[in-house]
């Protein structure tokens, strides 16, 4: 997709004058830097993102939102900060649950494009993503939250998750645990992708080996004297299926790092089953921070992603692209926190309440049994 830039190398100006040309304004262009600059945007075919936008009927004050699986709490939490961010600037969100299609991903992302939608906020399923082209080409703003898109004009909202990963990963390491493995989600998604390499490289830094694959002759028999890794969903039964593999195949593990508070929810009805105690014979701490880690037994350990700042900061980015599309896309890397309970070792208050969502972790390193 031709930008404002190419037309501004052809031309020989700045980005900026393009803009003066095409809004007239506010600053004067010179009658021959003007004919050069129009030149180049008839020989690229250059359409403005704000042309584009010119051309659907009015503004719908409606927004589409896009989620993987509106049955994982996590998305459910996201999207209702989402909800409430966008209602409070005056608009309705339009909600889609892709439930892992890429193919119903695009439906609805068409969808939203008819109903001709002021705005889109996307947490794509996969890394296909067939529909990144004819959304760039409609100029319609989108930010992408919590995931990566492929195209390079989309803003991005996102969490640390290879340090998130790593700071728990080291956490378990501090209360001695040796042979962490890992339960992680789909191969191929960015937050499995940074998770496992957070979790690698802080075992690797402590002089201990990482698995690879997932289990088989690319996993566990390929190295078996590594912490053994093993891929799933993002769901309760994998997740429990995954433990039961994983702790069946290696007794000697005393500590799992779960990508994400569903898949731990698993892991600890496996534990039970197995006569494994948590946490004093498997330490566990996962991602997420839902609000229902707060009431397992017992409580888990988890990272939290910052749900709120996640919406607000989405928002912000979203309104800025609705006032002016030609603003440069932009990535927000918001940072997660450490909530050690009871699945790890930390003590926890008896009947202590779940930390308010947007309040910073109550119970730290320091603290450790």
């Amino acid at each position: 997709m031709t930008s404002r830039e190419d037309v501004a190398r052809l031309a020989e100006v700045s980005p900026s004058v393009v803009s003066y040309v095409l809004n007239k304004g506010p600053r004067p262009v010179a009658p021959a830097t003007r004919e050069r600059v129009l030149a180049a945007v008839r020989e690229l075919g250059y359409r403005p993102k704000s042309a584009a936008r010119a051309l659907r009927l009015s503004h719908t004050m409606t927004l589409g939102l896009v989620v993987p699986d509106l049955a994982n709490p996590y998305f459910a939490e996201l999207a209702t900060a989402l909800e409430d961010h966008a209602w409070a600037a005056g608009y309705t969100l339009l909600v889609g649950n892709s439930a892992g299609s890429a193919e119903r991903e695009a439906r609805y992302i068409q969808t939203f494009l008819d109903r001709q939608v002021d705005g889109l906020l996307l947490t794509p399923a996969d890394r296909g993503q067939p529909w990144h082209a004819r959304l760039a080409r409609t100029g319609v703003p989108s930010v992408a939250v919590d995931r990566e898109v492929r195209a390079a004009s989309i803003s991005h909202v996102l969490v640390d998750n290879v340090r998130g990963a790593h700071q728990a990963t080291e956490h378990l390491l501090r209360h001695g645990r040796r042979r962490i493995g890992c339960i992680a989600g789909q191969l191929g998604l960015q937050p499995t992708t940074d998770r496992v390499t957070g979790w690698r490289t802080a075992l690797e830094a402590a002089g201990l080996r990482a698995g690879s694959g997932s289990g088989g002759r690319t996993g566990w028999q390929a190295r078996p004297t590594a912490a053994p890794l093993l891929h799933g969903s993002y769901g309760r039964l994998e997740g429990y299926r995954a433990a039961l593999a994983l702790l069946a195949h290696d007794s000697s593990v005393d500590a799992l790092f779960v990508t994400s508070d569903e898949q731990a929810a698993g892991v600890l009805r496996a534990a039970h089953e197995l006569g494994i105690r948590i946490p004093d014979d498997l330490a566990v701490v996962s991602f997420d921070g839902t609000t229902g880690s707060a009431y397992s037994t017992p409580t888990l350990s988890t990272m939290r992603q910052p749900v709120e700042q996640l919406a607000r900061t989405a928002m912000v980015r979203l309104s800025g692209l609705m006032r002016d599309p030609d603003l440069p896309p932009g990535r927000d890397v918001l940072p997660v926190d450490l909530l050690a309970r009871g699945s790890c070792g930390c003590p926890v208050p008896e009947g202590a309440p779940p930390s308010p969502p947007g309040e910073p972790a109550a119970v730290g390193v320091s603290q450790m049994a």
